[in-house]
């Protein structure tokens, strides 16, 4: 695979460039080792594209743990606690934080890293909100966001969200205080 796109949110190319260069290579590596042909092997049964041959974002997604975990990136979880002091005094709840976490695809040396082959929410999550949370729990200081440009993600299921939709919401959007620097890539196969 390769690089399509790059766009620099709050400074996040400049920051890698500057302060992260070694992981930064190590992210061009592992895109260009995903063999994204490999993975074109999901037949549509969707009615706007019936018969045709898809990329399977799940098989996509190993290629890039399988990449990352071979060159010491790792998953790196925490545990919720949700709070439960806000609900009125006679509501009782059945949520409970048992099981629930929160996780950043891949961490090395304080640059933390999602693959998104999804909806356009989970992309925006990522950036807009998981992020920030994991830099202000001290567990990475800038992050990068890798996605399919429009071309690629057309040759998946229809839902699947894309780079420049994604950087047009971010550039209306603006950057807000509690960002983080973030590159994002957008890749194709």
């Amino acid at each position: 695979m390769r690089v399509a796109g790059v766009y620099s949110f709050k400074g996040g190319r400049e920051v890698i460039q500057s302060k992260f260069g070694a992981e930064l290579q190590e992210i061009k590596q592992i895109i260009a080792a995903v063999d994204s042909a490999e993975h074109k092997t999901k037949v549509s049964r969707e009615k706007t594209m019936p018969g045709r041959m898809l990329y399977k974002p799940g098989a996509l997604n190993k290629a890039f743990k399988r990449e990352f975990e071979t060159r010491n990136w790792q998953k790196h979880k925490v545990h919720c606690e949700y709070p439960t002091q806000y609900y009125k005094s006679d509501y009782r709840s059945s949520a409970s934080s048992k099981g629930a976490f929160r996780e950043m695809d891949f961490v090395k040396s304080r640059v933390g890293v999602e693959v998104q082959f999804g909806k356009y929410a989970f992309m925006v999550y990522n950036v807009c909100a998981k992020m920030t949370i994991f830099h202000k729990m001290n567990v990475i200081d800038v992050g990068v966001e890798i996605v399919p440009v429009k071309g690629f993600a057309d040759e998946m299921s229809t839902g699947v969200s894309f780079f420049e939709q994604f950087v047009w919401d971010l550039e209306q959007r603006g950057v807000a205080d509690i960002d983080i620097p973030v590159l994002i890539l957008g890749i194709t196969g």
